[in-house]
C-alpha cells in the first residue's frame, strides 16, 4: 500500500523549506520515491512537505527521524500521482529550451528548442531549479562552441542529454544507477526524436567500460547530489577533455564553495555560478593552457556571467 508522509512547516521562509528538502535528498536514511513542497496558508506562510513511499512501512521508518516526527501518514488513492502532479506543473523557459509536459503540448513556442519530458516514475521534469540551471548553462555554451562528446551521469528522465542531443545534432551518453531512468530517458529521446542520438544505460558512477570507450568527454553533466559530486571528483576530471566543460548541480548555495573546492584540486576552473532559488549550478572547465603569471590565459575572452560570475571561454 502507498502512503504519505506530510510535515508542515509553519513560519518559516519559503527558502528554509527549500533548505529543509535538500537535506531530506542528501540523507542516506531517506529513500523517498519523490519529495514536493506545497504552500497551505500565504497569508500565515506554511508549507507542506510531503515524501511519497511505496509502502507504509518506509513511511514510518522515516518518521522515525527527528525533522520527521511530527509527518502524519496517509494512504494514497490508486492513482499515477506523478503524472496527475506534472499535471499543474507551468512549462518552463531556460534559454532556448522549452519544457512541457504532454498537457502543455499546444503551448508550444515557435523559436528555439522544445522538450516535452514525461516524468514517468523518474525524476528530472526540468522544473526543479537544479535542472532549469544546468539547461541556462547549456544554452549559454552552444553560443560559443558545439560539444560532439556529451555524457550526463544520473541523467534521471534524461532531459539534458536529449536536450544537448537536440541542439547538437551529436550522440549523448546518459547513465543512472535505476534501471526505470534508463527506461524513461529512451522513451523521452524517443518522443522528441532523437532516440537513434541517445544511448543510456545502467551505470554507478563512471565504471561502465562504455563511459571509458567514449571517453575524454567535450561536454558532461553531472546534476546529482553533493556528496556523490565529490565521491565523483576524480573520474569526472579525468574524463573531461582538455578544453572540455562540466556543469554540476543538485547543489544548496552553501555546498557550492566546498564542490567548487574540490573540483579546483583536481586541475578545473570554475567558469560560473547560475544560481536558482536556494539551489545553483556550476560550470567548470579544464584550461587547454596554463595561465601566465600575471595575466589571463592567451588566447581567451570573458562572457559574463550572473551577477559577477563569468564565462572563460577559448576565443
Amino acid at each position: 500500500m502507498e502512503a504519505r508522509v506530510s510535515l508542515t512547516i509553519p513560519a518559516l521562509s519559503h527558502e528554509r523549506s527549500l533548505q529543509l528538502a535538500g537535506e531530506i535528498e542528501e540523507s542516506f536514511l531517506l529513500d523517498p520515491l519523490a519529495v514536493t513542497i506545497n504552500e497551505t496558508d500565504e497569508a500565515r506562510a506554511l508549507w507542506e512537505l510531503v515524501l511519497y513511499f511505496e509502502t507504509e512501512g518506509e513511511a514510518e521508518a522515516a518518521r522515525e527521524l527527528p525533522m520527521l516526527a511530527h509527518g502524519v501518514i496517509a494512504p494514497l488513492p490508486q492513482r499515477d500521482w506523478v503524472r496527475q502532479s506534472l499535471e499543474g506543473l507551468a512549462p518552463v523557459a531556460a534559454g532556448r529550451f522549452f519544457l512541457h509536459g504532454a498537457h502543455d503540448r499546444v503551448r508550444r513556442r515557435v523559436g528555439g528548442l522544445s522538450l516535452e519530458i514525461d516524468a514517468g516514475t523518474a525524476f528530472g521534469t526540468g522544473h526543479h531549479g537544479t535542472t532549469e540551471g544546468c539547461l541556462v548553462a547549456l544554452d549559454r555554451l552552444l553560443k560559443h562552441r558545439t560539444p560532439r562528446r556529451i555524457l550526463d551521469v544520473g541523467c534521471g528522465t534524461g532531459v539534458l542529454a536529449i536536450a544537448a542531443a537536440r541542439a547538437t545534432g551529436h550522440a549523448a551518453l546518459a547513465t543512472d544507477i535505476d534501471p526505470e531512468a534508463v527506461r524513461v530517458t529512451l522513451e523521452n529521446a524517443r518522443l522528441n526524436g532523437v532516440k537513434p542520438r541517445i544511448r543510456s544505460l545502467v551505470a554507478a558512477g563512471l565504471g561502465h567500460p562504455a563511459i571509458a570507450d567514449r571517453a575524454p568527454y567535450d561536454l558532461i553533466f553531472a546534476n546529482i547530489l553533493a556528496r556523490p559530486l565529490v565521491a565523483l571528483a576524480t573520474g569526472l576530471a579525468r574524463v573531461l577533455a582538455p578544453g572540455g566543460y562540466l556543469i554540476l548541480s543538485g547543489l544548496t548555495l552553501d555546498q557550492s564553495r566546498w564542490i567548487e573546492a574540490t573540483y579546483r584540486a583536481r586541475g578545473l576552473v570554475l567558469a560560473a555560478r547560475i544560481p536558482r532559488g536556494n539551489w545553483v549550478s556550476l560550470v567548470l572547465t579544464r584550461p587547454k593552457r596554463k595561465k601566465r603569471p600575471g595575466g589571463r590565459t592567451p588566447g581567451r575572452f570573458h562572457v559574463p556571467g550572473p551577477k559577477g560570475a563569468g564565462w572563460e571561454l577559448d576565443g
